[in-house]
């Protein structure tokens, strides 16, 4: 295990049966709340950015927000919020996924993003890959390239990395830790 690994690994508190019984929820808020982990968190994600050759961030709403909107500063890029279907103003995409139990549904503004756009998408947690999927869909119908994912953590038992590697078509899924 790297120092960033363990630095971060040190400020994520579990919190047992959270949202609902049975569920070990990874709380970030203690590593948000350190200054060096958090810059430590945002200069990797800012040099996955770079690497990646990326002109934009995408962030998934809401921590995707927090985490995202840094990254973009540090590396010198414009960000992109991905809201909640019926956030934004003004003429937007909207992409349509799958939940556990129903659906829901994310949109961009339609003018952010360019066919010469390549975007990384950041979020602090990538679970069953639903909403990354969606941002993928979203970001390649507004013209753009996608770049890559990069995400904080990773619950690999979900399997999200098998779900999303097609449609990645070979831009990197880089996940800072394997939960």
């Amino acid at each position: 295990m790297t120092d960033i690994q363990e630095l971060l690994l040190s400020r994520i508190r579990d919190v047992a049966d959270y949202p609902e019984p049975g569920v070990m929820f990874k709380d970030i808020t203690p590593l948000l709340a350190d200054p060096a982990a958090f810059t430590a968190l945002t200069d990797t994600l800012a040099g996955i950015a770079t690497a990646t050759g990326a002109t934009k961030i995408v962030g998934l709403e809401a921590r995707g927000f927090i985490l995202g909107a840094p990254v973009a500063v540090r590396a010198g890029l414009g960000f992109i919020p991905v809201r909640k279907a019926g956030k934004l103003p003004g003429a937007t995409l909207r992409q349509a996924y799958d939940l556990e139990y129903g659906s829901a549904e994310i949109e961009v503004h339609a003018e952010d993003l360019t066919s010469g756009d390549r975007v990384l998408i950041v979020d602090d947690v990538l679970a069953t890959g639903g909403t990354a999927e969606a941002a993928i869909h979203l970001i390649q119908r507004a013209g753009a390239e996608v770049a890559g994912l990069a995400v904080l953590m990773e619950l690999g038992f979900l399997g999200a990395r098998t779900r999303l590697e097609p449609t990645l078509a070979g831009a990197p899924l880089e996940a800072l830790l394997q939960v």
